[in-house]
């Protein structure tokens, strides 16, 4: 599998950061079956808020749940990387980026196994939108040319 990049949504909630807090806000959507892919809960600095993003939220059912709950669709531009690890890969898209002069809203990466994924957030949809076409070309597997 080759690497993929995509525009997509995060769904998020601000909220009171206490304990079961997270669960309190995944429970309507577990209920109702939904399969999240990314969870982020985070709290604001100094403060005893926060907020939490989930991913994806796609569908009547699902997207009533998420609103009932008090979820509501960022206004950040995100793209979704995933795909298959080779060394270096994090690099190559920061690098490509800040020398397109895109800068990075926010970042979550990781790599299980062999499998690289990543969120990328931006300032705004131009950059989002410019940095898909950039990192797609970056993400292709490289051919390899014969030699005589």
């Amino acid at each position: 599998m080759a690497v993929t990049v995509k525009k997509t949504v995060l769904w998020r909630k601000e909220l009171d950061n206490h304990p079961g807090t997270l669960a309190d806000a995944l429970e309507p959507l577990a209920e109702a079956g939904v399969d999240l892919q990314l969870v982020m809960l985070y709290r604001f600095p100094g403060t005893h808020e926060g907020a939490i993003e989930v991913h994806p939220i796609a569908g009547r059912k699902t997207t009533g749940v998420a609103r009932g709950s008090g979820l509501v669709p960022s206004s950040i531009p995100v793209l979704l990387i995933d795909g298959d690890n080779r060394a270096g890969l994090g690099y190559t898209f920061a690098k490509i980026l800040g020398e397109a002069g895109i800068n990075v809203s926010f970042l979550m990466t990781q790599v299980v196994g062999r499998k690289y994924a990543a969120v990328i957030g931006f300032e705004n949809d131009a950059d989002a939108t410019k940095a898909a076409s950039l990192l797609k070309k970056a993400a292709a597997p490289q051919r390899r040319r014969k030699v005589n």
